[in-house]
């Protein structure tokens, strides 16, 4: 009997220990859980010209291109190439099946580069060959998808002159969207947006560059609007940079570099543009480097275990049935949801979702068009020490 008793009193013990291990793990996997962080990043967002012309409410179509004077002239092509888009489309047109990778990955934030200035100003930037502008009421289409931030620190946020700039700040601060890299000043327009979750802060610097179209005159002064602008790669930039980042950044912060840099179409990354992104982490002045201009996903690289994106690729664009650079893929676009440690920095994953944009909406690539751009982007890691690997649902997953 006393040996039945002892039996059963060391199984209840073992029992309370298996029980106590599995409570602590649990605790143990939910607190590194809350240490991370989810993101959502986009390339370009272009959502004036023919896209603009399609909801409900537009300015007008009026443009000054070289061969296109009408705005309406890019839903014609589009419907061209693709078909009938029916009118007017709805804010959540756009965003096609984005919205349920969207519901799907519940990222903390959504942060994108938005190339369109929200306005209906008239006075177009003189000489500029291209001008992007989508009315006021259009900002509808970021709320309907719950941006969180937009940078504006790119060579289509002046298109209409600084009476536009300061229509789309106003417009972005109505309807509480965050914004970074432009202002009514420089001071302004070197400000973070400081983005509030439950996992900590998150702060997100943009800057624009020369080499990707923006105007030496659209910089931001003491009394002068215009955008944070960068205007090279040396040291000098680099302490700027960490300067600024130090007057705003709490010690557990997260820090997003976004940055517009480097022509719209090719691979190829300069060392010089390697070496400034290392030593922005390597002087721990950002933890992750959100690289945009390029009209297509470039390779990417994740250095000290912090990611770097060179250039993300357009998100969503009315360049549909126009001919050139076909070689590249322009139709084809990237969802990124990085997985980030808040307390480190360091990338614990990244996941993609391959879209296609026709119609002026978003659609999950086909297997073909996955294919192509996991083999691309591969090419392209090989030489940054990245790979991209799809599962079956075809998702894409970028190794290091």
């Amino acid at each position: 009997m006393k040996n039945y008793q002892e039996v059963i009193l060391l199984a209840s013990l073992l029992l309370w220990v298996e029980t106590a291990a599995i409570s602590q793990n649990k605790e143990e996997k939910s607190g590194t859980e809350n240490k991370t962080i989810k993101l959502f990043l986009s390339g370009d967002v272009m959502t004036g010209r023919g896209i603009d012309q399609v909801f409900p409410v537009s300015v007008e179509p009026v443009l000054y291109e070289s061969y296109v004077k009408d705005a309406r002239d890019y839903v014609l092509l589009a419907e061209r190439e693709n078909g009938k888009i029916k009118q007017p489309v709805s804010y959540q047109h756009i965003w096609g099946e984005a919205l349920r990778f969207w519901k799907q990955n519940s990222p903390d934030l959504k942060l994108i580069n938005l190339e369109t200035s929200i306005t209906t100003s008239n006075q177009a930037w003189p000489g500029k060959g291209i001008h992007y502008r989508m009315h006021p009421k259009n900002v509808k289409v970021l709320t309907t998808a719950g941006i969180d931030h937009v940078s504006l620190a790119n060579n289509h946020i002046l298109d209409w002159g600084r009476e536009g700039l300061k229509e789309t700040m106003k417009s972005l601060q109505a309807a509480g969207i965050s914004f970074s890299g432009a202002g009514v000043n420089e001071k302004e327009a070197a400000k973070a947006s400081v983005l509030k979750t439950e996992k900590g802060r998150v702060l997100v610097f943009s800057y624009g560059m020369p080499n990707s179209g923006v105007y030496k005159n659209w910089a931001a002064e003491s009394k002068r609007s215009g955008l944070n602008y960068l205007p090279g790669m040396s040291d000098k930039e680099i302490n700027r940079i960490k300067e600024e980042v130090a007057q705003q950044k709490q010690t557990s912060d997260l820090v997003v570099f976004s940055i517009h840099w480097g022509g719209n179409w090719g691979y190829d990354i300069s060392e010089r543009q390697r070496e400034f992104a290392h030593q922005l982490i390597d002087q721990g002045i950002v933890d992750v480097i959100f690289g945009h201009s390029s009209h297509h996903p470039m390779g990417m690289e994740v250095y000290q275990n912090k990611l770097i994106i060179y250039g993300a690729g357009d998100f969503i664009n009315d360049y549909e049935g126009i001919s050139g650079h076909e070689e590249f893929r322009g139709d084809l676009s990237l969802m990124y949801f990085p997985k980030i440690d808040m307390k480190t920095g360091q990338l614990v994953s990244l996941k993609m979702h391959p879209m296609k944009i026709k119609k002026f909406s978003l659609h999950s690539a086909s297997k073909k068009d996955i294919r192509w751009l996991q083999k691309t982007l591969n090419r392209e890691g090989e030489k940054l020490g990245t790979r991209i690997n799809s599962d079956k649902k075809n998702v894409l997953w970028l190794k290091w």
